[in-house]
């Protein structure tokens, strides 16, 4: 079998022994047990379980991005690639549990190096999603009164949305990729759009109220 495929048979068992029973738990013998061959044979090819997890962090992560970017239709007007993006999202997060588990709850709990290799992938989709809302401030009119650090706000705001919402679609029976986009462009899209449009949400002012209170008095 050539090298090329032998490897990707161990990653991908490494990436469900990982996503399953976690980065510490997880043994060098189940991996090669899973993917049918010895224990040295994965030493020789991957190295040490450091390495091994390293390894499988990038390959999900890369394709959890290229994915997004692939799913988000250019040409089409800011929403809908918000849209489309989303649903490309849900949809690799849920064909591929192990993997999104082993980004979202295995790397991010055991430290460095794994943690700034997630930071690296949610940096690039969070440059992705910049994009997309300074786009719609755009279409929405020419002069955006949105600055630049609100815009990089919602973003932020949005894949951490996603990042929690596609833990929970993984763990409800019943929730589709579809579904949980729609969720998400229901709680976000209608704020967003009321803000590129001059609308945006103010707090209460505490001295309208007093001011009420004391004339009612």
């Amino acid at each position: 079998m050539p090298r090329a495929v032998r490897e990707q048979q161990m990653m991908d068992a490494a990436v469900q022994t990982f996503g399953q029973r976690g980065y510490r738990a997880a043994s060098m013998d189940e991996i090669a047990e899973l993917a049918g061959v010895s224990k040295p044979l994965v030493y020789l090819y991957l190295n040490s379980k450091e390495e091994l997890f390293t390894a499988c962090i990038r390959r999900e992560a890369k394709a959890l991005v290229d994915a997004v970017r692939a799913g988000a239709e250019p040409g089409l007007p800011a929403d809908r690639q918000l849209w489309s993006g989303l649903r490309a999202f849900f949809t690799h997060t849920a064909e591929h549990p192990d993997g999104w588990a082993v980004l979202h709850r295995q790397a991010r709990t055991h430290g460095e190096p794994f943690a700034d290799e997630v930071t690296a992938m949610r940096d690039e989709i969070v440059a992705f999603v910049t994009e997309l809302i300074g786009a719609a401030a755009r279409e929405a009119h020419h002069d955006p009164a949105l600055p630049d650090r609100d815009v990089a706000g919602l973003a932020q705001a949005l894949v951490g949305a996603a990042e929690s919402l596609a833990g929970w679609a993984n763990e409800t029976p019943g929730v589709s990729a579809k579904e949980a986009a729609a969720t998400l462009m229901n709680f976000s899209w209608a704020g967003l759009e009321n803000l590129m449009n001059g609308r945006p949400w103010q707090p209460p002012d505490p001295s309208a109220g007093r001011a009420r209170g004391g004339s009612a008095r």
